[in-house]
């Protein structure tokens, strides 16, 4: 039986192991570093929450783009110039009221529409939140620091292989009249998911 120490000893770290697999696009002609620079500067710049943020601020100020968002958000969203891959089929968006809190999550894994509402934040990729949220909502929630009233029903939304979901939240009363670049201000992703109200 191996000497389980000699073993670690010649395991690369994790840093080496990467370099190893560059090196070996590199040497294919494969341009590993530039396109994961790319794919960092995608992450960091263009997906983001301000996307959403954007989309909910403007479902807020004009009815007819609402209507169009909670019909075919895919389609309202690329009137925006915001884009989803192809495997995001659809996105549904699900509109909170006083009486209603909708909350997203992916119970298989973390999948949310993160090129408008951005990456999903670690809580929600943790199993516990995925596997108690559609269980226990409002205990979750209340965790969160969301505290419903009884009165306030919860739905929760399970995100699938070709769907992506979005929450439109309630606009405070406090900011009818606002500009959608005022409103915008104020939406989290929190609020997209469905685990805060604004």
């Amino acid at each position: 039986m191996p000497d389980s120490s000699n073993i670690q000893q010649n395991t690369a770290s994790v840093e080496q192991r990467i370099d190893a697999i560059e090196a070996m696009f590199e040497a294919r002609g494969m341009k590993a570093r530039e396109a994961i620079d790319e794919f960092e500067h995608t992450i960091e710049e263009k997906w983001i929450p301000e996307n959403g943020a954007r989309v909910v601020a403007k479902a807020w100020t004009d009815p007819e783009f609402k209507k169009r968002l909670l019909a075919n958000g895919r389609a309202a969203v690329g009137e925006l110039g915001l884009t989803m891959p192809p495997h995001h089929r659809h996105l549904v968006v699900k509109e909170n009221s006083p009486t209603l809190q909708n909350v997203i999550c992916c119970t298989l894994c973390s999948c949310t529409a993160f090129s408008i509402i951005g990456l999903p934040p670690d809580w929600y990729k943790d199993l516990e939140y995925r596997s108690r949220i559609v269980r226990q909502s409002r205990t979750v929630l209340k965790e969160l620091g969301l505290d419903l009233p009884e009165s306030i029903y919860i739905r929760v939304w399970d995100t699938t292989a070709d769907t992506r979901y979005m929450i439109l939240p309630v606009q405070p009363e406090h900011t009818k009249g606002w500009s959608e670049e005022e409103l915008a201000k104020i939406v989290t992703k929190d609020a997209m998911i469905g685990v805060a109200r604004l």
